[in-house]
This record gives structure tokens, C-alpha cells and sequence, in this order.
């Protein structure tokens, strides 16, 4: 006889410990808590599952005690986050992964090996985890060793064998439908400023309410020299994630401008991350592209950004607000009128290739960088 485990006790025992928010990509094994947290919680379904450790990091930077749920062949999708995002920033995210492959049991081909190295790629990751055990009673004392380590900065996963859990029906979903109300394509010649030029016309709109989140290489790097500040974050990796993790903070707390800057080749790693955002369509959240198709940072490839129209992109994702900018002062202009009229929008800037001269490296650390940005807005609360 198979004793599956309460899945609405097991997640109630969750809300109790504070984790109320989730993000994640759905696992057969793993779908009646994530009917749960689709009934009870607020659940982010996000693109991929390193979308949905970014979604998760900034909703925890936000405030929340996040969760994120993957079947284990995501894992792999979210070992770059997993290991360049939420350990150096040391952003302690829960996460359920499932065994599909489990050695001994019939499965699919696809999940034979990604079941023999599951828990071997948690370890290689220094990531805590435990098998979660289908005895409601013991699953609560794991519970609890995970909060311990979650309290102390630190991620910690269980690993869902099959027919862990007991059924919880889906009630019905929200289907959020936004449309793009203004989509402006390009019109006129390019200024191409510099990145610092645009960087420093974006910080000079911040208010006291402004979170300012830097992509990952020269953008941030650059951003640190204009001007460090609490309510800055500068990404250190994990590329493509910073729409994403701009995302956790917009709808952890909707009182706050959160402003996240991306690059043409961050942005493309990861594009259905704009699918996902226009669909949750946080109003305080302004995505700036500064596009110089080139990756900057690591010697000046090309990228194939030159080929993409992400204003009609954005715009079909639902961005409320989707527009091609052509110089400086258009790119103050809409700033301001975002701040004024808040709604998820999407600016596009053509920059010039190449950064400032002898750019040094942030001097904090991230953990510091997350640690004064969580003050600044706990301060705002």
C-alpha cells in the first residue's frame, strides 16, 4: 500500500514558515503542489526554470520567502542562476525538484541520466537537499531543517521521488489577458550614445522609491562608477536573468519603481522571460534595453540583435508600453511619463559599442550589494 503524502496539510505547513510565493515550471510529479500554490499562494509560471529561480531571488529580495518547483531535467536550465545568482548574492531559495529517471524505475529515455546525477549536481552545486519523505508528520521536521538553512542564507531543495504526493485538484486560473495600448517603432535617425551617457540619464530619473537592476558585464560595471547607491544592484552572471529577477521585486512590492536595465545579449539568452512579464504586467516595472548588438564584455562578438524588432516582440507579450527610443532626451521623456502614468513598459535604445576606459570592478561584494539593496527596501516599507 502507497502512503502519499497531505499535499494541502504539507503546503499550509509552508505558509505557517512564511512561503507564500512560488515560481515555476510545471513536473508531473510535482503538479498537486503546484495546484496548490496556484489555489493558495501567489504562483509565477514561469518560461524556463532559471526564469523561475531569478522570479523567486527577487521576490526574496523583495521580501518574500520564495519557492521554486522544476522537474529535474530544468535543473540543468537553472544551474547557471543557481550558481551565479543566488550564491554569490547568497539568495536562499526553497526549491522542490522532481526524480523523473529514478535508477530502478520505468521512465521515459530522456530522464535516464538526469535521474542517475540529480542529486549528485545539487552537491556540485553546495545546495543542501534531502528527499522529502511522504509521512506528513516527518515531512514537517524536514520542513523545519530547511527553514534553518534558508534562514541562514543558504538554498535548500527536496527531491520528489514519484507518487510523493496526494491530489489537489486545479481550481480555476486567472487567464490575464494585456494588450499593447502604444507601441512606437522607429521614426528617425539613431543618436547611439554612449552606454554611460544613457546610464547616467536613467539614474538621474530615480526617486526615492527607485530600484535601479544593472545586467550582468559592462552595464553594471558601469553603472557602480557612475554612482553606487543602495538601491542599486549590479548582476555579477547568470545572463539574461535580470528582467526576471526585476520582476520578484515588482510584485513583492508594488509601492516601489523598479527599473531594470538588460543588454541585447542578455536579453536575447533569455527572450521568453518578456512573455512572462507581460503576462504578470507588474505597472512599476520600466525594462530598458540599451542595444549595442555586441557583447561588450567578453571582447566584442557580435550578437544577432540587429535582426530582431524587440519593440513588436514586447508589444505582443503584452508590455502596455512598447517603444523604440531614438536619442537621450526621448529616453528621459518616457522615463519620466512611466513614473507619472505607471505601466509595464519596454524602452529600446541603440548604443554605441565599446565601455569606458579603464572600467573598474564593483569594490562590494554582492552579498553586500543584496544585503543594503533588502535594507533600502525594508526602509521603504
Amino acid at each position: 500500500m502507497i502512503f502519499l503524502l497531505n499535499t494541502s496539510e504539507f503546503g499550509n505547513e509552508l505558509k505557517k514558515l512564511g512561503f507564500d510565493f512560488y515560481s515555476g515550471v510545471p513536473c508531473s510529479f510535482l503538479k498537486s503542489l503546484i495546484n496548490y500554490a496556484i489555489n493558495e499562494c501567489n504562483y509565477i509560471a514561469a518560461a524556463n526554470e532559471g526564469d523561475a529561480v531569478a522570479i523567486a531571488s527577487g521576490a526574496y529580495v523583495g521580501g518574500k520567502k520564495s519557492v521554486v518547483l522544476m522537474q529535474n531535467s530544468g535543473l540543468t536550465n537553472a544551474v547557471s542562476p543557481l550558481t551565479s545568482l543566488t550564491y554569490p548574492f547568497q539568495i536562499p531559495v526553497l526549491g522542490f525538484v522532481s526524480l523523473r529517471g529514478e535508477p530502478g524505475l520505468t521512465d521515459e529515455p530522456q530522464h535516464e541520466l538526469m535521474g542517475q546525477i540529480t542529486t549528485q549536481l545539487l552537491d556540485l552545486m553546495q545546495i543542501k537537499w534531502e528527499y522529502l519523505s511522504s509521512d506528513v508528520n516527518e515531512a514537517k521536521l524536514q520542513l523545519e531543517t530547511a527553514n534553518e538553512w534558508i534562514e541562514k542564507e543558504r538554498p535548500f531543495f527536496f527531491v520528489v521521488k514519484k507518487d510523493t504526493f496526494d491530489k489537489v485538484n486545479l481550481k480555476r486560473e486567472e487567464r490575464f489577458v494585456h494588450h499593447n495600448k502604444k507601441k512606437i517603432d522607429k521614426t528617425s535617425s539613431d543618436e547611439v550614445p554612449s552606454r554611460m551617457e544613457a546610464l547616467d540619464v536613467i539614474n538621474r530619473c530615480k526617486d526615492e522609491k527607485t530600484v535601479q537592476l544593472a545586467t550582468t558585464g559592462k552595464t553594471g560595471r558601469e553603472m557602480y562608477e557612475l554612482e553606487d547607491c543602495s538601491n542599486n544592484l549590479y548582476m555579477v552572471g547568470s545572463m539574461g536573468c535580470v528582467s526576471s529577477l526585476g520582476l520578484g521585486v515588482a510584485l513583492a512590492r508594488e509601492d516601489l519603481n523598479v527599473v531594470v536595465i538588460d543588454g541585447d545579449g542578455s536579453l536575447l539568452m533569455r527572450m521568453g522571460s518578456l512573455a512572462t512579464n507581460g503576462f504578470y504586467h507588474p505597472a512599476n516595472m520600466l525594462h530598458i534595453l540599451l542595444d549595442n548588438q555586441t557583447h561588450d564584455s567578453t571582447g566584442g562578438q557580435r550578437t544577432v540583435s540587429h535582426n530582431v524588432n524587440f519593440v513588436d516582440i514586447a508589444a505582443a507579450c503584452g508590455y502596455e508600453k512598447s517603444i523604440y527610443i531614438h536619442s537621450l532626451e526621448e529616453l528621459e521623456k518616457e522615463i519620466q511619463e512611466w513614473k507619472k502614468t505607471k505601466a509595464l513598459t519596454f524602452l529600446h535604445l541603440k548604443i554605441a559599442k565599446g565601455s569606458k576606459q579603464n572600467l573598474g570592478r564593483p569594490k562590494v561584494t554582492p552579498r553586500e550589494v543584496k544585503t543594503r539593496l533588502q535594507r533600502f527596501i525594508n526602509e521603504k516599507g
